[in-house]
């Protein structure tokens, strides 16, 4: 009898689950394609937990969803963009939204910063630069392009995009822990809230992507793909707000562009930075920007090669050997003003850090 009774009990909540996921499929028809392009089995769509996480949290990510989605309006043709011309999905885009809800200067307690919430050390081996009054990691372009290459790092570390969201979450040496202690890699494994081979905060994050990529990849609404963006390079020194007039854009919506510029002004660590300005301004900026002279310094005619370390930046090395930026740059040709980790750089120097550094 009692045999009887489990037997009933079983049917009856797998009924219930079925109807509930059920429901799922026709509230949110995307959930297939959403599933697939995070390498998610479409079994998930029944898992119990998942299930229950739907039913607590729909409606307030539904709310969640449609505060980001104004705030960020005008970033995520940016962001899409970056994300399209590379490996990893545009529906990465809702990692960045559980991140940071798209607000552009978002800070968390620990100290990640920006759309995709960057911790210092992280910014670094990405070369997102930091200094003074200028914080890479807020700038839409720059952070995307460390997001992508970071995700794109953790997919071939783990081999699955859930997992490399994961792992973007709670940190590489964490999921690897999770993963051996567990046995096994699978996300309903992972995710459970029985065994808890990962933090709350983590088994709850992959949920919340998959559900606000349901909401969102179900809703059709055109991020405002017709709004188009490209950077130009202005020179240090230079005031966001005189951009804005010379361009006649709205200063706010400038700034929130560009808010690695923290005091809207281009700081004078290099001689040029590229700001993000509307597509359809770009005459504008060419015919009315003019670019302040700059007193050229005098060349350093020794040189010294240096290996890139973890944490080095142009600015770090220049310092170190009272060099120039610039000059670095002009003398590995560099196509963009990082510094790549285990690369060789060649370090023009006075004679006397020469003969310092030679002995």
């Amino acid at each position: 009898m009692a045999s009887l009774i489990s037997k009933i009990f079983i049917f009856i909540v797998s009924f219930y689950c079925m109807l509930n996921a059920s429901s799922l499929e026709s509230r949110y028809p995307s959930y297939s394609y959403v599933f697939s392009e995070f390498d998610v089995d479409d079994d998930y769509l029944y898992n119990d937990e998942f299930i229950d996480f739907v039913k607590a949290n729909e409606s307030k990510l539904k709310r969640f969803y449609r505060h980001s989605l104004r705030r960020g309006k005008s970033l995520l043709p940016i962001m899409q963009g970056k994300l399209l011309e590379d490996s990893v999905s545009d529906l990465f885009i809702y990692l960045s939204m559980v991140e940071s809800g798209f607000l552009t200067n978002a800070i968390s307690p620990k100290k990640a910063a920006g759309l995709w919430q960057f911790m210092p050390n992280t910014a670094k081996q990405y070369n997102l630069e930091k200094y003074n009054n200028y914080d890479e990691r807020y700038d839409t372009v720059s952070a995307t392009k460390a997001a992508i290459k970071y995700l794109d790092k953790l997919h071939k570390q783990f081999g699955k995009w859930y997992l490399a969201a994961m792992a973007y979450n709670c940190g590489e040496g964490r999921l690897t822990k999770a993963i051996k202690k567990a046995g096994s890699s699978e996300l309903s494994v992972l995710s459970s809230n029985q065994y808890k081979y990962l933090p709350k905060e983590t088994r709850d994050y992959i949920k919340k992507i998959l559900l606000l990529a349901m909401i969102g990849e179900s809703s059709n609404i055109d991020f405002d793909s017709t709004s188009e963006y490209i950077q130009v390079k202005v020179d240090t020194n230079t005031s966001i707000s005189t951009i804005a007039k010379l361009i006649d854009v709205d200063k706010k919506s400038l700034l929130k562009l560009n808010r690695a510029f923290i005091k809207g002004k281009v700081p004078k660590n290099k001689s040029f930075y590229m700001l993000t300005i509307p597509m359809e301004k770009i005459y504008a900026f060419y015919l009315r920007y003019e670019p302040p002279k700059i007193k050229q310094k005098p060349r350093k005619s020794y040189l010294l090669t240096r290996t890139v370390r973890l944490g080095d930046t142009l600015e770090s090395i220049a310092k170190e050997y009272k060099s120039d930026i610039d000059e670095i740059i002009m003398i590995n040709r560099l196509k963009y003003p990082y510094a790549t980790v285990n690369s060789l750089l060649v370090v023009p120097v006075t004679l006397d850090i020469f003969k310092k550094y030679s002995n």
